[in-house]
């Protein structure tokens, strides 16, 4: 009886090697980078950047520009519009700096303008959306109703924690850290620690005073 159990046990470990041989196999063959067909459609896909395979939703890629050296990870959803086809859109709606890196499971949909500067650093399950429902007619269903399109843009050096919501009309400033899980709305100041739902500054460099205690209003 052994003897079988121990081919079965043999041939179970052949294949699951080759199944996540092959797996990782797919998964360098089918990222995105500068010299991909794929990278051909956007608006620019800058030199050394990579969008990691597999993905989950891209669509509005002639208005997105992706910097260099910027690596967007796996199952990340990028997007200009509505949803695909959609005909009149900004050129430049989305815009991904240099030196980037967009942890997994990002989502970024952008219908009038997202700005995501340079050395900008994401965690995993990062949301950014420049537009939201609206809810001007009650007897409406929500879904039906689109809201104001209120730009957003996140500063050079900023760090975006894992799991952080960044709500439509947001600008972050440079060198700026949100906490994980966090929704941000609003200006953040430069050199700032922000943190909670909503975001509230945790603490504020001050270059003659060094690290300044938090301040008791919102975000």
């Amino acid at each position: 009886m052994r003897p079988g159990i121990d081919s079965v046990r043999a041939v179970r470990r052949v294949l699951n090697h080759l199944v996540h041989s092959a797996w990782h196999w797919l998964e360098r063959m089918g990222d995105i980078g500068p010299d991909s067909r794929l990278a051909e459609g956007f608006g620019a896909f800058g030199a050394g950047s990579c969008l990691a395979f597999p993905l989950a939703t891209v669509f509005g890629t002639e208005q997105i520009h992706v910097g260099r050296d910027t690596l967007i990870g796996k199952y990340s959803t990028l997007s200009v519009g509505y949803g695909p086809g959609q005909s009149v859109l900004p050129e430049r709606a989305l815009v991904i700096g240099d030196r980037c890196v967009i942890g997994a499971r990002a989502c970024i949909t952008a219908h009038e303008s997202i700005e995501i500067a340079d050395d900008v650093w994401f965690g995993q399950d990062v949301f950014v959306s420049d537009a939201s429902h609206g809810y001007q007619d009650p007897d409406q269903p929500i879904g039906r109703q689109f809201g104001e399109h209120q730009p957003v843009r996140i500063g050079p050096g900023s760090w975006i924690g894992h799991g952080a919501m960044i709500l439509p009309g947001t600008t972050i400033g440079r060198n700026v850290v949100v906490a994980a899980g966090s929704v941000v709305r609003g200006a953040v100041p430069d050199h700032t620690v922000v943190g909670g739902v909503p975001a509230r500054m945790i603490r504020q460099y001050d270059e003659t005073q060094g690290w300044l205690p938090a301040r008791p209003t919102a975000v």
